[in-house]
């Protein structure tokens, strides 16, 4: 948000500074040399009202943009945002055809009923019977891929294997894509099966209005028995900012009618769902709660009932690594029984193991199901997730050491050439500060500070940066912005890809200060608050 006069003053002043002529030391001459061009390259660009925007939107990497040369001068931020993204477009189209979307599940089904319905007396004679029978009853793996085709039209090859109980079979579907503008597409899919006949549907999407939307789903099923048609149709609508409301017509294989109502914030997802249809006619009601932390908790109950029965759910999932989600899920049902659901997702590929524990209502199946997957938990974060994970951070860290290690000992380098440069400013800075007792910087330091005892064993890693930030001192004012203080005049990045803060004790009107800030934090000086308290 600088003005175009604060910025001429800035470079003034760092021209004066850092000018070859005020330095007749060989060394320090050459080092003017350079900072003092730097500073001439970061006005060019910053003074420049297109440039400058460019740099402010997209930073440096949106100054080294091919194709920038063809951009008309007298642009607006807005219009150059916009050249920027056409530019981007281009060149994501170059790949096209390097890029696919690989999706896929495998679930795998588990019959634990052993644990808890087992009928010991009828199997006494029988070796092995003394330990459950746990087994895999069924399973279904299913994948698909992307092949963008033209800017326009997509191909999705899909296919699935499932088995259960000895019994199975599998499919494969290919769906031409086409976006035929900005307010729909349409899908044209063809399947065939070992267990069904060739399948042939049409899916049409179309934005009705900008909160209004439907979507339709014709399809012919072949099989022995004859031609069995199929429709499906949703229409949805946007209700409010958070809330979605659906009605879907199915008609053919399992006729039914259902209206959904979902609400969606940033602490919670709420659904509620009616449907009649046949065999089965239900109402459903669900809720998550999602918690504001790093792991992205969530936990989530539901309660459905119908002709089929009553089903209450409950469960959580957490994010267990960059690209790793780890969920569980009880479920407890009439006649169901109990089942333990545990998911994974990892990156885009789903893995899914329901295990089914008692077709009764045990409350000790109920209680192993919820307490168990939590001990597990717990003890695998403790002792393999979180080592990896932590061992997993100092690799990539060490990676990111080593590939900027030539540019940080540059800035290392500048930065020192920096506060060489300033001894003679900062003096007289002083010497002005102290005639009318005003800010006077005693210490600073800049890095990664250790103050907690949980993380004692790590290395204290920080810089003296009290000459920068004194030169920095203005009318007895220290004004920082929200920005990296890496970039500071006589600063660099002490340790690459952790946290930092900047901690100064200075001097006003003849009493000491203290104040730490965090690295990307503003901070001006002095304040009251900052003031030590002479007993302390």
């Amino acid at each position: 948000q600088a003005s175009q006069e604060e910025l001429k003053a800035a470079y003034r002043r760092l021209c004066m500074l850092y000018h070859p002529d005020k330095h007749r030391d060989p060394e320090l001459k050459t080092q003017a040399e350079r900072l003092f061009n730097l500073v001439h390259q970061a006005y060019e660009v910053l003074s420049d009202p297109q440039t400058r925007a460019i740099y402010d939107i997209y930073g440096r990497r949106g100054l080294e943009m091919e194709g920038w040369e063809v951009v008309e001068r007298k642009r607006t931020p807005a219009e150059i945002r916009e050249e920027f993204e056409r530019l981007q477009r281009e060149r994501e189209e170059r790949r096209l055809q390097q890029r696919t979307n690989p999706k896929g599940t495998i679930s795998v089904g588990i019959d634990a009923t052993d644990l808890f319905d087992r009928y010991d007396e009828e199997y006494e004679d029988v070796p092995g019977s003394s330990f459950p029978q746990i087994e895999i009853n069924k399973m279904h793996i299913s994948q698909s891929i992307e092949a963008p085709l033209t800017a326009t039209d997509t191909a999705i090859l899909s296919g699935n294997l499932s088995t259960q109980n000895g019994n199975g079979g599998g499919s494969i579907n290919l769906a031409l894509r086409r976006v035929t503008s900005a307010k729909g597409w349409g899908e044209l899919e063809f399947g065939a099966g070992d267990l069904q006949g060739p399948l042939f549907g049409l899916k049409i999407f179309r934005n009705l209005t900008p909160r209004c939307f439907i979507t339709t789903n014709c399809a012919l099923q072949f099989s022995s028995r004859g031609i069995r048609p199929g429709l499906t149709t949703v229409l949805a609508r946007n209700l409010d900012k958070n809330t979605m409301g659906y009605l879907q017509w199915r008609w053919g294989i399992q006729s039914a009618m259902n209206t959904s109502i979902v609400r969606d914030t940033k602490t919670s997802h709420f659904t509620v769902a009616l449907q009649l249809g046949i065999p089965h006619s239900f109402m459903m009601v669900s809720y998550q709660h999602k918690f504001q932390d790093e792991d992205q908790t969530r936990v989530k109950g539901s309660l459905k009932a119908g002709f089929f029965g009553t089903i209450v759910e409950y469960g959580a999932e957490r994010k267990i690594s960059r690209h790793s989600i780890l969920g569980a899920t009880v479920s407890v049902g009439v006649p169901q029984g109990v089942s333990l659901k545990i998911k994974l997702n990892r990156a885009s590929q789903t893995y899914f193991f329901p295990v089914h524990l008692t077709d009764q209502l045990l409350p000790s199946a109920v209680f192993y199901a919820t307490v168990g997957p939590l001990v597990i938990y717990f003890a695998m974060h403790r002792l393999i997730i979180k080592p990896y994970l932590r061992a997993q951070k100092e690799r990539e860290l060490e990676k990111q050491r080593e590939s900027t290690a030539s540019d940080i000992l540059q800035k290392k380098q500048e930065a020192e050439a920096a506060v060489r440069l300033m001894q003679e400013s900062v003096r007289r800075i002083i010497e002005a500060e102290e005639a009318r007792m005003g800010l006077i910087v005693v210490n600073a330091w800049y890095g990664k500070f250790v103050n907690d005892n949980s993380r004692k064993n790590e290395k204290v890693k920080v810089i003296d940066v009290t000459v920068p930030l004194q030169c920095l001192v203005k009318d007895s004012k220290l004004i920082l912005t929200e920005a990296s203080k890496a970039g500071l005049p006589g600063f660099y990045d002490p340790c690459v890809g952790e946290e930092k803060s900047l901690k100064v004790l200075y001097q006003f009107r003849g009493v000491l200060h203290q104040v730490m800030s965090a690295d990307n934090e503003a901070l001006r000086i002095p304040k009251q608050s900052h003031r030590i308290d002479a007993d302390g």
